[in-house]
């Protein structure tokens, strides 16, 4: 699975919209969903909530496509992934239409969301830190519904026009990673690596990062910016034969770490350097281990497995309950939204009712009534009907939020608690089981 940043629409929403809507790519718009909003007429509502926006910005809304390698998904599974995502990074309040695409040999959603909230009329933030969480959530349902993923640092987050040219084939900096990747083996240092790029027409520069660029390349590159594995430490560790950074383990500090299986562990197999750190390691794990089980006092098997299944319980019930309070809040916030647009436009609608001439009053207010019309379509669906106090429903919103908030730091805990837990057990179980003979060697046995 792949996603790309999301980018700007500043104009000609409808147009986008009613492209990914086409009914050729759209199984004739089977596959077609929105979000407080109706697909046929997301433009008129996303204007509607800009309009109440304080700084309106010039984007209207953005554009965000998530593709699947072929063959691994359904549409109907990749749409149902893609409204998965589209919620939660969107959280809710952000107008929404998601489309699944089956014209192309692998199939992709595109999604398109106001550029402004219809809860806060506050704008979308788009930058690194928003772009990282789509792709973290984006990897998790991949790995939850058994997608495959991209690798991190082996494919950093890409602009849609890079995206765009990586499918068709020229991307400049899909060119230089594998330029470098070819000549890499052969290099004994940085210094030769860089010869080897110029011979290979690249033109380079050394300042504080190291830059390239291919004939006809307008800007130049940094290599850092091609992925973790091409920063300059990084290819002077990999010319020495180390791992590479993006698939070295990171020590999470403050947490149970699980032993490292030497036996069955190639790399240990095959650096006696490696072995020896792993064994050291090992020792301050069994100490960790043994540190945890005096603190909970905990002095038997059966013990350990009591504590772990209640922990596993525990964050398995605070995640139903922050699910079912976090579906409250999404139903109560689409119904704020309704209401309230119901109440604006209702002296419109009434006008237009009254009104001797109803197509002049309506070419003078379209977009209204059929504001209006939605909107009093939702409100009866959402059990709105007669409309609640707006009071009464920001009351019952703050304390869906506390209660959200709490539930949020309370299956935090209760998550580390229950990953600590299965950590120790696995340790204790692998510290008490019988020694297991080392496999032969990879090599000696293609040799024999």
């Amino acid at each position: 699975m792949a996603v790309t940043k999301t980018h700007p629409i500043k104009s000609t929403l409808k147009a986008a919209i009613d492209y990914i809507c086409n009914p050729e790519k759209t199984d004739g718009k089977l596959l077609v969903s929105s979000y407080g909003c109706a697909a046929e007429t997301a433009d008129i509502e996303f204007a509607w909530t800009r309009r109440h926006a304080i700084d309106k910005g010039t984007n209207l809304g953005r554009h965000l496509i998530q593709a699947f390698q072929p063959g691994e998904v359904t549409p109907e599974q990749a749409h149902e992934i893609g409204m998965e995502l589209a919620k939660e990074i969107l959280g809710g309040r952000y107008e929404f239409v998601l489309t699944t695409h089956i014209d192309r040999d692998h199939v992709h959603n595109h999604l398109i969301f106001n550029a402004v909230s219809f809860a806060d009329h506050k704008h979308y933030h788009s930058n690194k830190r928003s772009y990282h969480f789509i792709r973290r959530t984006s990897d998790r349902l991949c790995k939850e519904h058994g997608l495959s993923i991209i690798v991190p640092g082996q494919d950093r987050g890409k602009s849609y026009i890079e995206h765009q040219a990586e499918r068709t084939g020229t991307s400049y900096k899909a060119k230089l990673r594998a330029a470098i990747d070819r000549l890499l083996p052969g290099c004994h240092d940085l210094g030769e690596l860089l010869v080897r790029l110029q011979r290979e027409g690249y033109e380079l520069k050394r300042g504080k990062y190291i830059s390239a660029r291919a004939p006809g390349q307008e800007r130049f590159t940094r290599l850092k910016t091609l992925g973790a594995d091409y920063a300059e430490d990084a290819l002077t560790a990999r010319m020495a034969g180390r791992a590479r950074p993006s698939r070295q383990p990171k020590h999470q500090s403050g947490k149970i770490s699980l032993l490292i299986d030497i036996q069955n562990n190639i790399k240990a197999q095959q650096s006696a350097g490696y072995r020896h750190w792993a064994a050291i390691e090992n020792l301050k794990r069994i100490a960790e281990t043994s540190n945890f089980l005096t603190e909970h006092d905990i002095g038997s098997m059966e013990e350990l497995t009591e504590r772990c299944e209640a922990a596993s319980a525990s964050a398995a019930r605070l995640k139903a309950e922050l699910r079912e309070t976090g579906a409250r809040i999404e139903e109560l916030t689409l119904k704020m939204k309704h209401v309230a647009a119901y109440r604006q436009l209702k002296p419109i609608y009434d006008r237009y009712q009254a009104s001797k001439d109803k197509e002049k009053f309506l070419r003078g207010y379209e977009r209204e009534i059929i504001l209006f019309e939605a909107a009093a379509r939702e409100c009866k669906r959402l059990g709105a009907v007669p409309l609640p106090a707006t009071e009464r429903m920001q009351a019952e919103m703050d304390a869906l939020t506390a209660r959200r908030a709490a539930l949020t730091a309370e299956r935090q805990k209760a998550r580390r608690e229950e990953q600590d837990y299965a950590a120790v057990r696995r340790n204790v179980e692998e510290f008490l089981s019988p020694p297991r003979q080392a496999p032969a060697r990879q090599k000696d046995m293609e040799l024999e």
